[in-house]
């Protein structure tokens, strides 16, 4: 029994030990991250920073923290954010942010709340800490911005998973319900008050290939770029309208997509209408492509309802030949 109690308390002694040291070396890791953030001329202040968690957790919280990338013009602060982790597997973090938080761009400044916003990371346990799985849960979230719109999500959730498959490929799932857009999107698109305010789901699932890893230089140098996407779903509903896609696109180092999408949609030219108040259809469009959609959706036998391929080029949308808008640039700042 004696030295049952004496080996006990060594392997007590010995975990405290790694304990402190591991808390120790986690603390001073997020210190100097903080300071050549500063020196490579970023914004970076933090009014605390502690580890604690003792036994079997390495819970750091940041306080005041304050983060600004002079090269994007992109800035975050965050009254608090904690970064948890378990002693024993410290490569699996959660992160947990504040009930307010404050992203700034260049063009505007969004106040960001939410009931409850966490995010679970996997990530090699390799000094560039490379992204395997993520995953991002959202309740209650409510943006609002000095441009003057606002804008709401009541559930949501982000995941990705790497596609050991192809390099620098992730498997990515988006999912959220009753999403209410920015205001000045629906002053803008839907002038006669004919949609509801809001979205009932939107979901995706799509493999997309990036230009770097997702490391600790994409948040140090620059973020990686899309490549490809293979989209396998998206779909949405809006009241009466319901979007559906699939499709493959390469995207160039402008952010310019090529590729093929097959679209399918329900009460189109209500669609039609809100491309044209948008400004996504060119007006002097619309009767071409209404007449050329109209006769679409009769091979269906259903006028209502379309089933069409869209391709993708030099930053135009076509439909068999004739354009019918501008192609979204797919570039993260």
């Amino acid at each position: 029994m004696r030295r049952l109690i004496v080996i006990t308390l060594v392997l007590a002694g010995l975990w405290a030990g790694y304990w402190y040291v591991g808390a120790r070396a986690t603390e001073g890791a997020f210190a100097a991250w903080i300071k050549d953030r500063q020196a490579d001329g970023w914004v970076a202040e933090v009014s605390d920073l502690s580890t604690r968690g003792f036994p079997n957790r390495f819970d750091t919280v940041f306080t005041g923290l304050e983060l600004a990338d002079p090269d994007t013009g992109l800035a975050w602060a965050a009254p608090e954010f904690q970064i948890l982790a378990l002693s024993y597997k410290p490569y699996h973090v959660i992160a947990a942010w504040p009930g307010e938080q404050i992203l700034s761009t260049p063009q505007q400044r969004i106040t960001i709340s939410a009931l409850d916003l966490k995010g679970s990371l996997v990530v090699d346990p390799t000094p560039a800490l490379t992204l395997d799985r993520s995953s991002i849960v959202i309740e209650g979230l409510t943006m609002t911005s000095s441009a003057g719109w606002t804008s709401s999500l009541v559930h949501g959730q982000l995941a990705t998973r790497r596609d050991t498959e192809g390099e620098n490929r992730h498997d990515i799932h988006f999912e959220a319900s009753d999403l209410t857009p920015a205001s000045s999107f629906i002053r803008n698109l839907d002038t006669d008050d004919v949609l509801p305010p809001v979205f009932e789901g939107v979901s995706l699932d799509a493999n997309v290939t990036f230009s770097a890893p997702w490391d600790r230089s994409a948040i140090e140098d620059a973020r990686p770029q899309v490549t490809r996407i293979d989209l396998s779903s998206f779909v949405a509903k809006w009241g009466e309208l319901e979007l559906a896609m699939a499709g493959a696109v390469d995207v160039d180092a402008r952010g310019n997509p090529s590729g093929n999408v097959t679209v399918k949609a329900r009460n189109w030219r209500q669609m039609i209408q809100l491309a044209e108040a948008s400004g996504a259809l060119a007006p002097e469009l619309v009767s071409t492509v209404t007449g050329a959609l109209q006769f679409v959706a009769g091979l269906s036998g259903n006028s209502e309802t379309l089933d069409v391929p869209l391709r993708l080029s030099g930053g135009t949308v076509f439909l068999g030949p004739v354009p019918v808008g501008r192609a979204p640039v797919l570039v993260i700042r």
